[in-house]
């Protein structure tokens, strides 16, 4: 595997596992407060949030474009979990919304720049 491969799968990889956090962190806390679950479950979900925001600094790239990029893999995993876990399909408006969200993300992060050496 050369070393563009190699960093792409990196990143993806990091923006899996901060979309985990965040929306695993989330999900705690919003049974801790929404669905009476205890104290507990909320302290662990501010925990994994706190992860979530450690994650994307491994990203090589800008802060402004990590944050933008993973607002499009966040809807992606969100519509999925809310599939795996709630149960929830999502409709074909919600396929399409996550496809133009994955594009932009293709585009946003991953596309060469003249100057910039990330992918490399």
């Amino acid at each position: 595997m050369n070393q563009k491969t190699r960093n792409i799968l990196t990143t993806i990889f990091l923006f899996l596992m901060a979309g985990l956090f965040e929306i695993g962190g989330g999900y705690l806390v919003w049974l801790w407060l929404r669905e009476s679950y205890s104290w507990i479950i909320g302290v662990v979900g501010g925990f994994i949030l706190f992860l979530y925001g450690i994650v994307p600094t491994f990203q090589p790239s800008y802060f402004h474009r990590i944050y933008a990029a993973y607002g499009g893999i966040f809807i992606i995993m969100a519509m999925s979990w809310g599939w795996i876990v709630d149960g929830l399909r999502p409709d074909r408006f919600d396929l399409l919304g996550s496809f133009i969200a994955l594009l932009g993300v293709g585009i946003l992060f991953y596309w060469p720049r003249k100057g910039e050496t990330a992918w490399q």
